[in-house]
C-alpha cells in the first residue's frame, strides 16, 4: 500500500476538445492555481488559457520526445511543494496522450494526484453514435500504420464482439475503413468527426458502405464499430477459403491473411497459414 507524502499535487486536467464551453469551472481554478503547467504542445494551452483570461507564467512542453528526461524534474518539484497541472493538446490526459509514466511514478512515489475529469473523445463519440448497446466497449486507441503490428491490432479488432473504439487521423480514415471493410463489411460503424465543433458529424452505416464514402482531411477522427454477435454455426471451408482468395486478390501476404483470418474464423493461425499457402500455390499453379 502506497502512502501519499506531503507536498505537492500533480493535477491531471482533462480540456475541450472543440467547445471551449466544455471546460469546467473546477478545471479553470486548478489551472489558475497551478504553479506550473505542463502541456503536449505548449501554444494550444496558451491559446485556451487566454480564452479564459489567464497569462500563466510558466507553461512548458511535456509531449512524447519530453516526457521521459523531465519527469524526474518535475518529481523533484513536487516534493518541493509546488502545484502542477497536466494538459493534452485536447480533451483527457493520458488517453493516447503522454503522461502515463508521469503519473505512475507520482503514485509509486506517494505523490498526491488529482484528476480534473471533462471533455473526452471518446465517450463523446459513444454517446452520438447510437451503437453501444451493452455498455461494454474497448478502446485501441491509435492503431500502427504499418507492418505485422498494425495486422495483430486488426486481428484483435476483428475478434472483438463488443463495441470497438479507436482514433484515426482524418487523411488516414478511409484506408482504415476499406481494410475493416474487407474484414467485417456487414459490421455496423459510425465515423465521428469534429465533435462538439459546429461542423460536428456522425456518419453510419456498414462498414461496406462507409468504404465507398470519402472523409473529410480534417482533424481526428473516431471510429466505432458496434456489437457483433458470433455465428452459433463454425466458419465453414468454403467461407474460410473465399476469404483467403480475396485477400489474395488484393496481394495481402499469407501472413497477414493468416492473422486476420484466425481471429475471424476462431481457428488455429497455424492451420489458417497453411490453407493461404495451399491457395496461393494453387492459384500460381492454375496461371
Amino acid at each position: 500500500m502506497t502512502t501519499v507524502a506531503a507536498g505537492g499535487v500533480l493535477y491531471v486536467v482533462a480540456t475541450p476538445i472543440g467547445n471551449l464551453g466544455d471546460l469546467s469551472q473546477r478545471a479553470i481554478d486548478i489551472l489558475k492555481s497551478a504553479t506550473r503547467l505542463l502541456a503536449e504542445d505548449t501554444r494550444r494551452a496558451r491559446s485556451l488559457l487566454s480564452h479564459i483570461g489567464i497569462s500563466h507564467p510558466r507553461v512548458e512542453r511535456f509531449d512524447a520526445h519530453t516526457e521521459d528526461a523531465r519527469t524526474e524534474t518535475i518529481l523533484a518539484a513536487l516534493e518541493e511543494g509546488e502545484s502542477i497541472a497536466l494538459v493534452s493538446d485536447a480533451g483527457t490526459p493520458l488517453v493516447s496522450d503522454p503522461g502515463a509514466g508521469l503519473v505512475a511514478l507520482c503514485r509509486a512515489r506517494g505523490r498526491r494526484v488529482v484528476p480534473i475529469p471533462g471533455a473526452s473523445a471518446v465517450l463523446t463519440a459513444l454517446m452520438g453514435c447510437g451503437l453501444l448497446q451493452s455498455g461494454r466497449f474497448h478502446f485501441f486507441g491509435f492503431i500502427a500504420r504499418s507492418g505485422v503490428a498494425r495486422n495483430d491490432a486488426l486481428a484483435r479488432i476483428v475478434n472483438e464482439t463488443d463495441v470497438v473504439v479507436l482514433f484515426e487521423s482524418a487523411d488516414r480514415t478511409d484506408a482504415t475503413i476499406v481494410e475493416l471493410a474487407a474484414l467485417q463489411p456487414e459490421r455496423r460503424a459510425s465515423i465521428a468527426r469534429e465533435l462538439t465543433k459546429v461542423y460536428e458529424e456522425f456518419r453510419s452505416g456498414s462498414l461496406k458502405e462507409l468504404a465507398t464514402e470519402t472523409t473529410t482531411p480534417l482533424g481526428e477522427v473516431v471510429i466505432v464499430l458496434g456489437e457483433i454477435v458470433r455465428e452459433d454455426e463454425p466458419i465453414s471451408d468454403e467461407a474460410l477459403d473465399a476469404r483467403i482468395d480475396t485477400a489474395l486478390l488484393r496481394g495481402e501476404h499469407a501472413k497477414t491473411i493468416a492473422s486476420q483470418l484466425a481471429a475471424w474464423s476462431g481457428r488455429p493461425r497455424r492451420d489458417v497459414y497453411g490453407r493461404v499457402v495451399g491457395r496461393k500455390l494453387a492459384r500460381n499453379v492454375r496461371r
